[in-house]
C-alpha cells in the first residue's frame, strides 16, 4: 500500500513515527508522552460528542 493512499491517521502515525526517530528520544519517554496526548485527545472527542447537537 502506497503512503499516498493511506488513510489520514496512518500518514499521520507515520510523521509521528518518523519525528520521534530522528529526535532519538528514548522509547520509555515516547511512550509517556502519547500517553498525556491519548488522554487529551480522548477529552477533546468526549467533550465534542457532549456539544454535539442531537440528531432526531
Amino acid at each position: 500500500m502506497s503512503l499516498e493512499n493511506a488513510s489520514p491517521e496512518v500518514k499521520l502515525a507515520v510523521d509521528l513515527i518518523m519525528l520521534l526517530e530522528e529526535s532519538a528520544i528514548a522509547p520509555d519517554v515516547v511512550l509517556a508522552a502519547l500517553a498525556i496526548v491519548r488522554r487529551d485527545y480522548e477529552s477533546k472527542a468526549h467533550a465534542a460528542t457532549q456539544h454535539a447537537p442531537n440528531k432526531q
